[in-house]
C-alpha cells in the first residue's frame, strides 16, 4: 500500500510474511497464493506491499537461479503484490516448534550473516517495482548480549562496514539503493535505540541505520520522542519501522493479571519482559521467568515482547502498547518530512496467541492481517497522508 506524504514523497506500508514462515522457494510461492493474495483481496486493493521474509535456503535458491528469481517477480506481479522491504532478522527455522534464542544465530560476528544479508540485498534490488529505486532490510541488532566483548564488537563493525561497501557497489551496478537497519530488541547487544548510536556511529555510513520496532521500543519503556530525537541528533537514519504492539500489565501483582499473563507464556518464541522501576529497567529473558522466578518486581507495570494484533487489544486486565505505536508513527511520518518511508506491520505471533484468540484457518488469519493493515492505513490518513491507488 502506498501513501502520498504532504511533502510529495511516497510512504510504503506492508505486512511481514514471517507470520507464515516458509523455508524453501516453493513454500514462499505457496505463501503468496494461500495468504498474501487473500489479504489483498480482503482489503479490496489492486496492490499491497509485503515485507518478504526469505530464509537461508529460499534466498540461496533465488541467488543461484536467475530464472527462479524472475519467476518470483512475475508471481508477485500476478498476485498484486510488491516488495520494497525484506525482514532479514531470522535466518532459518522461524517456523520451528521452538525458536527462542535460535533466532539470534548467526549473528554479526559470523561471516554467514554478512553473506546472507548481501544475498538479500541483491535479491531485493531485483524485486523492487519498476518505479521504486529504494529498498530496505531489517536485521538483528548485532547479537544476543552474551558473550559479546570488544573483539566481537569490532568483528561486527567490520562486517557492517563491508556490507555498506557492497551496497554502494550494488547501487552503482543496478541503480537501486538498498539500506539495512539494525532492529533493537530486548536482551540483545543493541537493546534500545540509545544502544544503537555508538555502534552505528562507528560504522559511519548512511546505508546502515536503524529499524524502529514499536513493540521493542515499548517493551523497553523507551519514550518515542526521546528516542527519535537522539537518533536524529546523532545522524542515524531510520531505515524502516515495524509497526507492532507489546503486551502491557499495569498491575502485575494482582492474581487475575498474572493468570492472564500466564496464558501468553508459550514455548515457541522468546517473550522478554521488562519492568520500569524508580531505580531503572528490570529485565527477565522470558515471560515464564518473570512469572515464576520473581525476576521482576511486581509493584510497577510490566511489558512483554509479545506482538499482539494491532486491532485487537487483549481482554482486561491486560492492554497493549498501541498508544506507543501511534505516538511513534506520528513522529515518524506526521511531520513536514517523514523520518522513514518504509513501514511494516509485523505481528508474527498469531499462532502463538492463547488458543481462544488464535485464528482458525487461513481465512480468519487473512481477515486479521487485513484488519491490522486497515488500522495502520487509518492512522496514516489521520496524519494527513493520502492513500494511493
Amino acid at each position: 500500500m502506498r501513501f502520498r506524504h504532504p511533502d510529495g514523497s511516497t510512504v510504503h506500508l506492508a505486512y511481514c510474511t514471517n507470520v507464515h514462515p516458509a523455508e524453501t522457494l516453493e513454500g514462499v510461492l505457496a505463501q503468496l497464493r494461500d495468504h498474501c493474495e487473500p489479504v489483498r483481496k480482503r482489503l479490496g486493493r489492486d496492490r499491497i506491499g509485503i515485507g518478504l521474509w526469505l530464509a537461508k535456503d529460499a534466498a540461496r535458491a533465488l541467488v543461484t537461479d536467475p530464472a527462479a528469481l524472475r519467476g518470483l517477480r512475475t508471481e508477485l506481479d500476478r498476485r498484486g503484490l510488491e516488495v520494497v522491504t525484506l525482514n532479514g532478522f531470522p535466518y532459518e527455522g522461524f517456523g520451528a516448534e521452538e525458536v527462542k534464542y535460535r533466532v539470534y544465530k548467526p549473528d554479526w560476528t559470523d561471516p554467514e550473516r554478512l553473506s546472507h544479508t548481501t544475498d538479500l540485498a541483491r535479491l531485493l534490488a531485483a524485486l523492487l517495482p519498476d518505479d521504486v529505486t529504494e529498498g530496505t532490510i531489517s536485521t538483528l541488532p548485532l547479537a544476543w548480549r552474551t558473550p559479546f566483548d570488544t573483539v566481537r564488537a569490532e568483528t561486527a563493525r567490520t562486517a557492517l562496514t563491508t556490507l555498506a561497501q557492497r551496497l554502494d557497489a550494488l547501487d552503482e551496478l543496478t541503480g537501486r539503493s538498498i539500506r539495512v537497519g539494525l532492529e533493537p530488541e530486548p536482551g540483545c547487544t543493541v537493546e534500545t535505540t540509545a544502544d544503537a548510536i555508538v555502534p552505528l556511529t562507528a560504522v559511519d555510513h548512511d546505508r546502515i541505520g536503524i529499524c524502529v520496532d514499536t513493540c521493542h521500543l515499548a517493551t523497553s519503556f523507551e519514550d518515542p520522542k526521546t528516542a527519535l530525537d537522539a537518533l536524529t541528533e546523532a545522524g542515524i537514519p531510520v531505515v524502516k519501522s515495524q509497526l507492532s504492539a507489546a503486551l502491557h500489565a499495569e498491575h502485575p501483582h494482582l492474581p487475575d493479571v498474572r493468570e492472564a499473563l500466564a496464558a501468553f507464556d508459550e514455548p515457541r518464541f522468546l517473550h522478554q519482559t521488562r519492568a520500569l522501576t524508580s531505580s531503572g529497567l528490570r529485565a527477565a529473558d522470558d515471560l515464564g521467568e518473570a512469572l515464576t522466578d520473581d525476576a521482576l518486581p511486581d509493584t510497577s507495570p510490566w511489558r512483554a515482547h509479545f506482538h499482539v494484533p494491532l486491532h485487537a487489544e487483549p481482554a482486561a486486565p491486560l492492554t497493549s502498547t498501541l498508544p506507543v505505536l501511534q505516538d511513534t508513527l506520528t513522529r515518524l511520518v506526521g511531520g513536514t518530512t517523514p523520518l522513514t518511508r518504509h513501514l511494516e506491520v509485523e505481528t508474527y505471533t498469531w499462532q502463538a496467541l492463547p488458543p481462544a484468540l488464535r485464528p482458525r484457518g487461513r481465512s480468519q488469519l487473512a481477515e486479521g492481517i487485513a484488519a491490522e493493515l486497515a488500522l495502520a492505513r487509518d492512522l496514516l490518513t489521520d496524519l494527513g497522508l493520502k492513500e494511493l491507488p
